[in-house]
């Protein structure tokens, strides 16, 4: 029980460093701020950040990975679940879009910064990466054996479908007029439309 709650208390510690982190990344920029911002930020010492991140450059990567990992996680699960290419292909890319939206400034710190990651730290980004790539071609290959898509090639269209995704992040704004479903919906509404989906096509 005492080391249960004690695996709690590192994480919840650790979580507040990355939260701290990723607002002043985002608003300063990674080079424009050091630790001793981040723990002037939470009130402690920058030696209380060390017993949880050994550098600047591995919090960094702590900021990015999860984030390529929980998009992978979402089109890894869609494209196993029941249902026909259509409605998988629907399901990971709002699931997807979800990810990206809800994790926006961790994304912005990502494509800003990646060139101050480390080669390993990048090179385990970029494995996440492929692997993602390699998920959504094959869903997309499936919908076309099923003749529910007409895509000329596969692999560019899931690299096309991936970074109009990726790029809302740029200009989706919470305060906005559309929600958050309202907008996952329409960007997988417009991955569907991209492959030539039938229920991807507007009607009348």
């Amino acid at each position: 029980m005492a080391e249960h709650m004690r695996d709690e208390i590192l994480a919840y510690k650790r979580d507040r460093i990355l939260q701290e982190a990723v607002k002043l990344f985002y608003k300063n920029g990674f080079t424009g701020t050091t630790l001793d911002d981040i723990a002037a930020e939470l009130g402690v010492t920058k030696p209380f950040i060390y017993t949880h991140f050994r550098s600047k450059v591995e919090l960094l990567a702590a900021l990015c990975q999860p984030t390529i990992e929980l998009s992978l996680e979402a089109v890894a699960n869609a494209a196993a679940a029941p249902g026909t290419p259509t409605e998988r292909l629907r399901l990971a890319m709002a699931d997807f879009a979800k990810v990206v939206l809800q994790r926006q400034a961790n994304i912005a710190i990502f494509f800003r910064e990646e060139k101050n990651l480390t080669p390993d730290a990048l090179g385990a980004i970029n494995t996440l990466r492929k692997q993602f790539d390699r998920l959504l071609s094959g869903l997309l290959r499936e919908g076309v054996a099923s003749g529910e898509f007409a895509i000329p090639d596969v692999d560019v269209a899931a690299l096309a479908i991936g970074g109009m995704i990726s790029w809302a992040y740029t200009w989706h704004r919470p305060e906005g007029r559309l929600t958050l479903e309202d907008v996952c919906g329409t960007l997988a509404g417009l991955a569907l439309q991209m492959v030539g989906a039938a229920a991807g096509r507007p009607r009348g």
